[in-house]
């Protein structure tokens, strides 16, 4: 085997609560033979692989040992995520002075610590919080440092049989491998962990004349404003509460999305109707700070805005089940019938992949509409 071939995987281990270096190698005499130069090398038959301390000197003597003889995959041992630069801070106090029952197991300081340096939206440390208690809790005879991989795939089989979905599967791993992967240092730690597979929906979207009536059966200036933003402009719900006054470009025809999803800004199109009653809006309820705001001026509140849709949608009369993100899907899914070129599309929805984008060709009737069904074609008068 040439050198050329020789690779060695470094990896995080916990084994019997001390952090290990793991490596992963396949079987080469001259590998071996190097590892047993190294400070009391030890196989795990657990993990299938030869481990040593993780310690700084260790893992200076590992790179300097394999120089010129073997390439040291570390993509995953050393964590060089960057902080969510540009987020707004959040504070996680509410969280720290809950009042919780005797029982009740919490996050420990180091998680909150760890949300707030690197800051996550609030939504998102609200979800990692939630999950990784309910998986402490479940566990709350065990120290967090002895919870395996094990461990962790018997609380996904107990996930599983409660009927949860995709969705909420792949949170909870997020939480736990947030914790052990980002808090506490040890990147690619529960590497044999499998995700569950994922769902292939298709988004869910109502036509033209629908997002139509729905604008027409809603009353209040301030609801019609809200649907036809989310509408108009493919916005997610919580990319509309947080626009500001200022991120309305009348001049431009624009509309600036700060710090959307992945903590990325955008640009999206304004429609001059859109702009018209914005105008009107604007002088009827005069908000200071966000575009749209609740009781003396704060945030506008999430669960308002899913009930404005629901209300407009029984007024209408529209059997489905109606929501932010359905407007958001049915933007792109007519934008794409008519004529708008896919990547135009991608960037004003702000996906980060055109590959995500490429699931509305599965939705758009455009290129379906002049086929005929074999059933038209039958002839079922004939005696």
């Amino acid at each position: 085997m040439s050198s050329q071939k020789k690779n060695i995987t470094l990896k995080h281990l916990l084994i019997n609560g001390e952090k290990k270096i793991g490596l992963k190698f396949y079987p080469d005499k001259v590998i071996q033979a190097l590892i047993k130069e190294l400070p009391t090398p030890k196989w795990s038959k657990e993990f299938s692989m030869v481990y040593l301390p993780n310690t700084p000197k260790i893992t200076d003597l590992i790179f300097s040992k394999f120089k010129g003889v073997a390439w040291i995959n570390s993509g995953n041992f050393f964590n060089n995520k960057p902080v969510h630069i540009g987020g707004n801070s959040v504070n996680m106090d509410s969280f720290r002075h809950r009042i919780v029952t005797d029982n009740y197991r919490t996050c420990p300081e180091e998680f909150y610590r760890k949300l707030e340096i690197k800051k996550y939206s609030m939504s998102t440390a609200k979800t990692y919080i939630s999950f990784f208690e309910k998986f402490i809790n479940y566990y709350r005879e065990k120290t967090l440092s002895t919870i395996d991989e094990n461990d962790i795939r018997n609380y996904l089989q107990e996930l599983v049989k409660e009927g949860r979905s995709h969705s909420y599967l792949n949170q909870a791993v997020n939480s736990v491998k947030f914790y052990y992967e980002v808090v506490m240092g040890m990147p690619n730690r529960f590497y044999s962990i499998e995700r569950p597979r994922p769902e292939h929906k298709l988004p869910k979207v109502i036509s033209q004349e629908e997002v139509a009536d729905l604008i027409k059966n809603t009353s209040n200036l301030k609801h019609k404003c809200i649907i036809s933003l989310l509408y108009s402009a493919g916005l997610r719900r919580g990319e509309l509460l947080n626009l500001r006054i200022d991120d309305i470009d009348g001049k431009r025809m624009l509309i600036y999305v700060n710090a959307a999803k992945g903590k990325r800004d955008r640009v999206t199109i304004l429609s001059k109707h859109v702009l018209e009653l914005l105008r009107e809006y604007f002088k009827e309820y005069r908000p200071v700070n966000y575009l749209f705001e609740g009781l003396e001026g704060q945030l506008y509140s999430g669960t308002s805005v899913v009930a404005v849709i629901k209300k407009a949608a029984v007024k209408a009369k529209i059997k489905k089940n109606v929501t932010p993100h359905m407007l958001r899907h049915s933007f792109a899914t007519h934008l794409l019938e008519n004529g708008a070129d896919l990547r135009y599309i991608q960037n004003l929805i702000g996906h980060s992949s055109s590959k995500t984008t490429e699931i509305y060709t599965q939705v758009t009737i455009k290129h379906i509409k002049g086929i005929e069904s074999p059933f038209d074609s039958l002839n079922l008068d004939a005696p």
